[in-house]
């Protein structure tokens, strides 16, 4: 009905514009609103103030000459005009019905558009560094990435998923040299482990199966291993000091091929945990792109090179510096430090070139709400480059905080003390861990109740919006055992029978999917959706207890039928996007 009443008042405008109302040049963006008072009518539009300053006109007396200008349409009951100069539209309460048709003849369609018209999008999300299973914390940018990503596509774009592998750089050092280190325990040797060193049982089993494997051919005493090795942090030492030298003793008693055993060990193993882990939370890519294949064609020294060329690089105290300054950031950076290694905002810079190379007309990073300071010099970067900054849209999402009772469950990768995202999966299903992440603005923080996920009462969200498909589904179950049968076409002819006020409630409701779906895909806001499908939900259950659906009435009942069938095709569509499963029963 919107798209209808955009269409009347667009072929109204061009009527003034003949008739030398409105400049000739005059091309509005038409917005129409549904009324928050029925009083108001169905819809409002302010279309006539916002063209009063160009037409030179009240706004009032404006809206007289659209409104009269507007062609007849036999779903418009009445049009008035209110306040300055809104414009208020009431419709024929038939009229609505055409949306449980719409819904009927287009299925699982219902609701997409092309308003993306094609656009190439990527969207890279978690990228989290394989130096352990995922968390909790990362749960919520799964979730979200991945709903942003559907929602876009469902709206037109060509959306590419993309996971940032950060597979170079000293985390993964510290990950290999924490594993060598299990793995000389694992041959007998008494090891002081580094209070730096990634703690976490995966380590102990990545060590193990290389021991299971190889058995002692890397074994070295502790003697040979910690000698002349700065002391750590709880013997007065610097910790960063003292896990820096364990990783150079490491590769220097190991050698480069047998060191990169232990670290492509770590780096594949925990890499294809992840992979899996997110597969079975419903999260896909097209491609997993790895940072170090940036290093192995140069394309770190290419980006540097572009920089240099725009006179964006300088020398001081023996590294190389970005003027990121110059373009917004608030203070320059290192790209490439004194002892000629990159940095890792080097090979950020590479990564984005790479993503402009290849073509992406818009570019949506996700990152951690922590990661909000580096937004200016990655932006630099891009400008730099000689691309449009605007083209990168950076969404902040806020890590998730689980509770168990009162107690705080603290999730730090390196202590090896979180919970993973797989347990809490096994814990609450992949339904409600999704659901619950999506559930507010991403950039709002939110804390994790357990109980209430897993809670199977009409408090839980989920379970709530849930429990009203199935209800849908009850009732065709009960329509068969029964022995009635649906008429569908019986039931179209009559939907103006549906006339409670709960039945109306629900056909507008309806009527809303398609521009709350839109809306949320190009504001990249999934809790939008949610928000809709819970309010849907309350609508159905309100009717559902108020009203009789098999009624002995055969038009009515049929009627009805095709109402609720409505409902769930559209909470159908709507979970669907959320990856979240529609069960029949309950």
């Amino acid at each position: 009905m919107k798209k209808k009443l955009e269409v009347l008042l667009r072929l109204a405008v061009e009527t003034l514009k003949s008739d030398g109302a409105l400049p000739q040049d005059v091309e509005p963006s038409i917005n129409i609103e549904h009324s928050k008072d029925p009083l108001h009518g169905d819809f409002a539009s302010n279309l006539a103030l916002m063209l009063a300053k160009p037409a030179k006109s009240n706004p009032r007396q404006l809206a007289d000459k659209i409104v009269a200008a507007l062609p007849q349409d036999d779903a418009v009951t009445k049009v008035e005009i209110a306040g300055p100069g809104f414009i208020n539209f009431f419709i024929d309460p038939v009229g609505q019905y055409d949306i449980i048709r719409a819904i009927h003849d287009q299925g699982v369609e219902f609701g997409t558009s092309k308003a993306g018209a094609g656009k190439r999008v990527q969207v890279e999300f978690v990228s989290a560094n394989p130096t352990g299973p995922l968390h909790v914390g990362h749960g919520r940018g799964a979730a979200y990435g991945s709903v942003v990503a559907d929602l876009l596509a469902a709206v037109g774009f060509d959306v590419h998923r993309e996971y940032y592998v950060n597979d170079a750089g000293r985390q993964m050092d510290i990950l290999a040299t924490s594993i060598w280190l299990r793995y000389l325990e694992d041959c007998g040797e008494v090891v002081h482990f580094p209070s730096n060193g990634y703690r976490g049982e995966y380590v102990r089993d990545i060590s193990w199966a290389i021991h299971k494997d190889l058995g002692e051919d890397f074994r070295f005493s502790v003697e040979a291993v910690f000698e002349n090795i700065p002391p750590d942090e709880p013997q007065g030492g610097d910790k960063e000091i003292h896990i820096d030298a364990l990783i150079a003793r490491a590769k220097d008693l190991l050698g480069s091929a047998h060191y990169e055993h232990f670290f492509q060990a770590g780096l594949n193993n925990i890499l294809d945990d992840i992979r899996a882990d997110l597969q079975e939370f419903g999260v896909d890519y097209q491609e997993w792109f790895s940072e170090r294949s940036l290093m192995a064609d140069d394309s770190v020294a290419k980006a540097l090179d572009r920089l240099r060329a725009g006179g964006h690089l300088y020398e001081q105290d023996g590294a190389i510096w970005f003027a990121s300054s110059q373009l917004g950031d608030e203070k320059d950076r290192v790209v490439q430090r004194e002892n000629g290694q990159y940095t890792y905002f080097a090979s950020d810079i590479a990564y984005h070139m790479n993503k402009l190379d290849r073509g992406f007309e818009e570019i949506i990073n996700i990152w951690g709400a922590d990661h909000h300071g580096y937004i200016p010099r990655v932006k630099a970067a891009m400008t730099a480059l000689g691309a449009d900054a605007s083209k990168l849209k950076v969404l902040l999402v806020q890590f998730a905080t689980l509770y168990r009772g009162e107690e705080k469950v603290q999730m730090s990768t390196r202590s090896g003390e979180f919970v993973t995202l797989r347990q809490l999966r096994n814990e609450v299903g992949k339904d409600a861990a999704r659901f619950f992440y999506v559930l507010r603005r991403s950039e709002q923080h939110m804390d994790f109740d357990l109980k209430l996920a897993t809670s199977r009462t009409n408090e839980n969200p989920v379970f709530y919006v849930q429990y009203a498909h199935a209800r849908v589904c009850s009732v065709f179950r009960q329509l068969d055992e029964k022995g009635l049968d649906r008429n569908l076409p019986l039931g179209m002819e009559n939907l103006g029978l549906l006339n409670e006020e709960h039945e109306m409630a629900l056909v507008a409701k309806l009527a809303r999917y398609p521009e709350t779906l839109e809306r949320a895909a190009l504001q990249h806001e999934p809790h939008q959706l949610i928000l809709y499908l819970r309010e849907l939900a309350n609508d159905f259950h309100a009717y559902y207890n108020a009203h009789k659906v098999l009624v002995e009435d055969a038009p009515l009942r049929n009627a009805r039928l095709n109402l609720i069938a409505a409902v769930r095709q559209v909470l159908a569509n709507g979970l669907g996007l959320l990856n979240i499963t529609t069960p029949e029963t309950m």
